[in-house]
Parts: structure tokens; sequence; C-alpha cells
């Protein structure tokens, strides 16, 4: 295809991609099905692949994240982000609404919308398209998360309609409570610490330097301030419904997440119709905010020196209720993690019931000196699993002060509490029930070896009659030992032995993640499949070997050799691959032998491609990736704020320097 062509292509998959993208994520109408969707991505990818030049800054493919920021740039804003006065008094309100109405000479209408738990960003458009994102930090300046922001479908790359043309809106950037779950679900996993709470959540996810991985996460936004020089608008209300034309997602009208009225019963009315709904919401919220609807009476009224006059937070009240301990139990892990969990009398919460609330570790347990029999304060506020938060110590009675157990209640093993850590582990990975039964239900898990017919009520069952000790295991089963166990008709244990030869086929990245490796989730799993290519080569590696790949820092090099150290896990494996079970990196076919037999050292940050694809790319053309510059490098990819040391390394031996543009005339 000709460039000229190329580029209406282009423009038009852009176009029609991105309108699917705001039906979808905005209206929730979709048009058409995944994979349409999907293959017009797809043909678009490729074409910015082979015209790189013509890849435009609002193209859905930049949804995907892949830029690397070391440092979060510290960006003043043009309009001052203040913080709002807050109250949990609805007196203060009344008392508010009717200072107000001294102050000004005519009526006041009032807009009431939801406080969403999130994080403040302040998003700035220039033509219609995405130039910049800031976090509200100080007030006065915040830092530049552009990247990130950029990776959140249901902000708009480029805008529709009649905009304005240089403006700027704000809004809250949130986790949904599904995807908070999900993601807490996934870290359990692979043994990582959980994360307390979705709002806690979405602003480390902000932060974070590799926007692929946020990309992932999932994060959403409600856009609804509106900021500029050359304001055509008269109230803030008409503001945000216009931003909705422009394909900004805004409070949903139809919900009541934003809503106007001219009284002081109005506002009441929202308040009180939240306090009981917002527990059926998606999102975490804390309170709602009132504010004046005309602009000329926001100016008139004025600001305090830390708030505007013309608005006000009123926030909920944390739910607290009493309960109390009957016991304390401890849940084992499959990675041997102790869990405390508090059993509670059965309390109303949050409209739910609460019998069981998490204790974390026994730091924990220490720090709120529970005892038995202890009445507890319990809440959720803005956490989804209710925790303790004190004890109400003047109805304590002479129960005895709860002290953490030295052994595992399953196998009785000594805990240890490695350095650094909160939790405590069971290390006996032996003879521990539930961290046999544990790893198995990881391995034959969806995203694992994926093995149909088998749930943790099956794997329950074989391990009670000695028939798995171990996932290799299953691999041993036969006709006649599934079909005598209980409730197992013929179809089911035909089911089973059929998924367990399909599973031969799952690729070596999922065979990787599914032997529970500790925090080695799917992402790690895949890079390490990529750079050490089967199990020989990850088990011989190093530590500076497994450092020098992306994404391996010191705890999962460490975690990774200990894991290899063990002979049981090695035994297993050889187990496996005598199973038939796939440890080697099936190499796609390549698409040119450009680079057959180049060594390259990828370097610094691209604008056309992440540093990932790049590897990729040079692998599909023939050549192989180091981690280092040496002799025997042959290209040296230099990409913007590559380190000096490096650069001058490659210079004193010789090695050919490429910028971008070198690199991508060469494969084309």
């Amino acid at each position: 295809m000709e460039e000229q062509a190329a580029k209406k292509r282009i423009d038009q998959l852009v176009q029609e991609l991105n309108h699917h993208n705001d039906l979808y994520y905005i209206h929730h109408q979709p048009t058409i099905s995944d994979y349409e969707f999907d293959q017009l991505l797809a043909e678009l990818t490729a074409l910015e692949a082979q015209f790189p030049a013509l890849k435009l800054a609002y193209s859905p493919t930049q949804r995907v994240g892949g830029d690397i920021t070391k440092k979060f740039n510290v960006v003043e804003h043009r309009f001052p982000m203040l913080s709002l006065s807050n109250t949990y008094s609805e007196e203060e309100i009344t008392d508010w609404e009717a200072r107000l109405k001294k102050l000004s000479d005519e009526p006041i209408t009032y807009v009431c919308e939801l406080k969403y738990d999130g994080v403040a960003i302040g998003i700035t458009y220039q033509n219609g398209e995405l130039i910049q994102a800031v976090t509200r930090g100080d007030g006065s300046k915040g830092e530049e998360v552009t990247a990130n922001v950029r990776t959140i479908r249901t902000i708009p790359l480029k805008l529709k309609g009649n905009y304005i043309h240089d403006f700027e809106i704000r809004g809250e950037i949130f986790m949904p409570i599904d995807r908070f779950e999900k993601l807490n679900a996934e870290r359990e996993e692979i043994g990582e610490a959980l994360f307390a709470n979705p709002r806690n959540t979405a602003s480390g996810t902000l932060k974070m330097q590799d926007s692929k991985v946020v990309a992932e996460r999932g994060l959403d936004c409600f856009l609804y301030g509106f900021y500029s020089n050359q304001n055509p608008f008269s109230s803030h209300f008409d503001a945000v419904t216009t931003a909705k034309e422009w394909g900004f997602k805004i409070p949903f009208l139809e919900k009541r997440f934003i809503e106007k009225t001219d009284s002081i019963e109005g506002i009441m009315d929202f308040i009180h119709y939240w306090e009981k709904e917002r527990a059926n919401l998606p999102f975490e919220i804390d309170g709602i905010v009132i504010k004046v609807n005309d602009y000329q009476q926001q100016k008139q009224l004025g600001f305090t020196a830390k708030s505007p006059r013309w608005a006000i937070a009123y926030k909920f009240k944390t739910e607290r209720v009493e309960s109390v301990l009957e016991s304390v139990s401890y849940q084992v892990g499959r990675t041997g993690a102790i869990t405390p969990v508090a059993n509670l009398k059965p309390v109303s919460l949050g409209g739910t019931t609460v019998k069981r609330a998490s204790l974390h570790n026994a730091d924990q347990i220490e720090k709120l000196d529970l005892h038995e029999k202890d009445t507890v304060y319990v809440e959720k506020g803005g956490e989804i699993i209710p925790k303790i938060v004190g004890v109400n110590t003047a109805k304590r009675g002479d129960g005895q002060k709860i002290i953490f157990i030295e052994h595992c209640p399953e196998c009785h093993a000594e805990l240890v509490r490695k350095e650094g850590e909160a939790q405590h582990y069971c290390i006996n990975e032996l003879d521990c029930a539930p961290q046999i039964k544990g790893r198995i239900e990881h391995f034959i898990s969806r995203k694992a070896m994926n093995i149909d017919g088998i749930g943790s009520e099956t794997v329950d069952l074989l391990f009670q009659k000695n028939l798995i000790h171990a996932p290799s295991d299953l691999y041993t089963l036969t006709f006649d030992q599934l079909v005598d166990l209980d409730r197992m008709a013929e179809k089911s244990a035909n089911n089973i032995l059929f998924g367990l030869v399909e599973s031969k086929k799952i690729p070596f990245e999922r065979v990787l993640f599914a032997l529970g490796i500790r925090f080695v989730g799917e992402t790690v799993a895949k890079k390490l499949a990529y750079q050490f290519k089967n199990i020989e080569q990850l088990a011989l590696a190093k530590y500076e070997d497994l450092i020098q790949t992306d994404e391996i820092g010191e705890k999962i090099a460490h975690s990774i050799l200990q894991f290899f150290a063990n002979k049981r896990n090695c035994d297993e494996i050889d187990a496996l691959e005598r199973a038939g079970i796939c440890f080697e990196l099936v190499e796609k076919e390549k698409a040119s032998a450009t680079f057959e037999g180049k060594i390259f050292v990828v370097s610094g940050v691209f604008t056309n491609y992440s540093r990932d694809e790049i590897k990729a790319l040079i692998e599909s053309h023939g050549g192989k990736n180091a981690s280092s510059i040496s002799s025997k490098t042959d290209y040296v990819l230099a990409g913007e704020n590559m380190g000096p040391a490096k650069l001058k390394k490659a210079t004193d031996l010789g090695v050919v320097i490429l910028s971008e543009t070198d690199f991508i005339a060469m494969i084309n």
C-alpha cells in the first residue's frame, strides 16, 4: 500500500475505532462485536507498524501503554486546584446554604454531585486532543501523569463535536470495585500482599512507572469540572452536560449521580438518597459535593484562603458497629502464608451481615491488643472487606490476650517470619494439606493450565483418597480411579481425562505461571519465558541474569532462585515434562532474516514503540536481545534518556548506535 492510501485508511480506522470506543465505554451501547473491533484494531496496528510516521497521537492503539516514566515532572496548575470545605453535619449544610442566600441578591440554584473516592485529575485539551494530565498535588502544583491517563479508556484522546479549543477538564480517577476485587484475587494467587482499598490502589496505579501495567489495571474516570480563559458557559451544569457531547464520561444524569435543585430540601433529599444507595454503587464514594450552579454567582461569592465559598462537601460518617470477638482462626494459603481471621458475633454493617473480618497479620493483632471475647469496633469505610478498627475496653472482661500462633494450624510445623515481611509462613510444603491443594488448584486454574472438569471439590476428594499430592500426579490418573470416586459419573471421568490431555497444548509462559513460583504472575511469567526460552535455561539462570530481565527485581529474582534450589520443585518439573507438558517457548515464524545473528541492546524511551515491542520486532526479524553492552554487541538502539555510561561504552567499543528512525528504516 502506498503512503497516501495508508494515511487515508489509518485516518478512517482511527475515527471508526474511537467512535466504537465511545459507544462501548461511555454510552454502553456497542454496535459491533468484540471480534469485529479486534479485527479493525489489528488492521490499524499493522498499518502503523508499516508506516510509523503516520501514527496519530489519539490513535486507539495508544491505549495499551508501554511508556516508562522514571520521574513524574512537577507542573504548575493554570487554575489552582483548591480543596473543598468538609462537614459531617447536615446542620452545617443548612447554615452554609443560609449564608449564601444572604450574600446573593439573586435566587440560587445548586448542583449536587457524588464525591468519588479516588484521585483528582486535571486534563488539558488543545484543538480537541489530550495533551496533558496533572494530579492535584498541593493544589498549586501537581505531577504530570499524561502517559498513564492516556491508557484509561473512558477518557477520550480526541474530542468530537463543536468543542472549545483550549480548556482543562477535571474529575476523579477511581478503581471500580469489581476490578479491585479481581486484582486482589490475582495478587492472592501469586502470594502477594493484598491491596487495602480501591482509592489507595487507584492512586498507586496512577503513579506507576510502566503505563502498560496501568492499562491492565482497568482504572475509570468521571469528568465534571470545566476551566478555560474563554469560558462560553453560564453555569456548571451546562458545562458538564455539554462535555458529554464532546465525548467525556460525565456523572450519569439518569442515575442521579448529578442533579440540580433550588432548595435546601432538594439538597437533603440527594444526601439522604445516597446515604442509603451508595452500597449499591460499583465504585466507592465518601460523600456528596454541593456547588452553586451559576458561574457569575460563584465569582461574586469568591473564595476563602483555602477553599471556594460557593461549594462544600458533605462527608458520610464511616459506618461503625460493635460486635463480639468469638474466636480467631488462621488460614493457610498455597504459599504457606498465614492469615488470621476474626470470627465475630453476626452483625449488620453496610447492608450485609458480617461474621468475619481480616486481621491481616500478627502486628495488627498486637496493635489492637485483642483479648478473647472483646467487644470490637468493625468498619467498612473505604475497605471492601470489613476490618476491626478498635476495642471497647470498657466492656472487656477477663478474656486472655490473643497471641499469634507459633505452629501451623494444619500440619503443626513451626512458623517462620522472614525479615522485612509482615506475614508468618509455614515452610512445610511437602506435608501441609492446604498448601498442597492450593498449589494444585492454582495449577488447574483458567489462567494457568485451564483443566476442564476439575474444581476445588474434586481436588480435595482426590487428595483425601491419596491419589494426588502434586500437580504431576494428575497426569497419572486413570479412568478406573476416577469413576470409583463419590459422585463421579463416566462422563465426568472422561471430561477430566480429556481436559488433562488438552492441557498439554498450553504454551510455556502459562505453564511457568502454573508452577506457582512466588511473585511470578502472568506478566512476569511471559517475560521470563521470552527471555530464557525454556525451563532448563531459567533453572540455570544466575541472579545477575534474572534482574537484567524486564520487570524482574530483587524480590522476584530471589524467589526464582529459591524455587529452583528446592529439589522437590525440580523433581516435579521433571515429572511434568515426562507427562508431556510444554516447557519450551514455541518460536513464531520470523518476519525476515534482516538481523539474523545480530545482537542488540535496547536502551531509553521510544516514541513509536515500547521497549518490549522493539525487542519483539528485533526477534521477529532474526535478531537477539542482550541486556548489557559487550564486544559481541552489534547494535545499540538508543532512545531518549539513555544513560551516558552506556553510550560511552558503546562508543568506546565501536558498536553501531541506531536511533528509532534508523531502526524503523531497517525493518521496512
